[in-house]
């Protein structure tokens, strides 16, 4: 493009030729003013924003600031409610961690003044450096160890409950056992095994324990389980057993008088005869046999192995 240029200062007329970079440098130079118009004006709005005074752009900003605010205060309350729940889950499964723990104490024989489950144990040290304080936790981290306290308490409770199960089955069991002496007696006339026969002089095997003590003298139970006979053996005289499962069957023969029938259930030291000298007896006292699987064994070792228990009790008659 040429431009002529006319003056009457000008002698002769002068020309200009513009080219295509001459185009170009006066839109890139439009464009600079443009930009650096709109940051000045931005910068002026800016920086004396404080000073002015715009209901409605204050009303915005306030609306602005008090939807965040609700936001903050909605999303704290959520989370406070999801943990007041699971705090209240907790304080349950505490409660009958308790309950359990008692139980479980009982079961083992565990003095309570050695383990109190209700009280918290006793703890402390030295107070730690900077260093190794840990910084304090957000609401998502105390969530996360909250839900993992709670499966650990789930944990713990099953484990409980599995010991609780097991002790409960083996006093169970020792209550099943023929480990209680069946007369209050400090000695025995008889033992297990070879003897001389008190009718025939000859030497036989004897196959309980007779245990001496007067007519009337209350006979118990060795331990708890059914009476599966209660009657008068040409033998034994007035017998009665007991079955205590597991094949153990206990016998108590010479009863002068028999206090149980055959399907009663017998408690572990309940009175059930009274001693006698009914049948094949020299004088009054007990014979007291145990058969595992209808074969007898000796008495001895499961009273040996009651030993530790609580001595007879004195036995009021019936």
């Amino acid at each position: 493009m040429q431009i002529i240029l006319l003056h009457p200062r000008f002698t002769q007329a002068r020309s200009v030729t513009l080219t295509l970079r001459h185009g170009l440098l006066a839109i890139a130079l439009l464009v600079v003013l443009v930009l650096g118009a709109t940051a000045a004006m931005t910068w002026l709005t800016l920086t004396h924003a404080i000073n002015m005074y715009s209901p409605s752009v204050q009303k915005l900003l306030d609306a602005g600031n008090q939807g965040e605010v609700a936001r903050n205060d909605r999303y704290v309350r959520e989370n406070i409610a999801a943990m007041a729940i699971k705090l209240g889950e907790m304080q349950a499964q505490l409660m009958r961690l308790d309950a359990l723990g008692e139980r479980v104490q009982g079961l083992s024989g565990v003095k309570p003044e050695e383990f109190n489950f209700k009280e918290l144990p006793g703890r402390g040290g030295a107070a730690p450096p900077n260093a190794r304080v840990a910084p304090p936790l957000g609401i998502s981290q105390f969530q996360q160890a909250l839900d993992a306290l709670v499966v650990d308490i789930e944990h713990r409770s099953d484990y409980m409950n599995a010991v609780e199960s097991t002790l409960m089955f083996d006093k169970i069991r020792s209550k099943l056992l023929p480990t209680i002496q069946p007369v209050n007696v400090s000695y025995n006339a008889s033992g297990f095994g070879w003897r001389m026969d008190p009718f025939t002089g000859r030497s036989t095997f004897h196959e309980g324990i007779d245990f001496p003590a007067p007519t009337g003298t209350a006979i118990i139970a060795a331990a708890g389980g059914v009476v599966i006979a209660a009657e008068f053996h040409s033998q034994f005289g007035n017998m009665l057993e007991i079955d205590h499962g597991n094949d153990i069957v206990t016998r108590y023969a010479h009863a002068s008088r028999l206090l149980m029938k055959v399907g009663d259930i017998v408690q572990r030291g309940q009175h059930v005869a009274d001693i006698g000298t009914t049948g094949r007896s020299t004088g009054a006292h007990l014979h007291f046999e145990v058969l595992v699987k209808g074969v007898q064994q000796d008495p001895h070792k499961f009273l040996i192995a009651g030993a530790g228990q609580a001595a007879v009790p004195q036995v009021t008659r019936k």
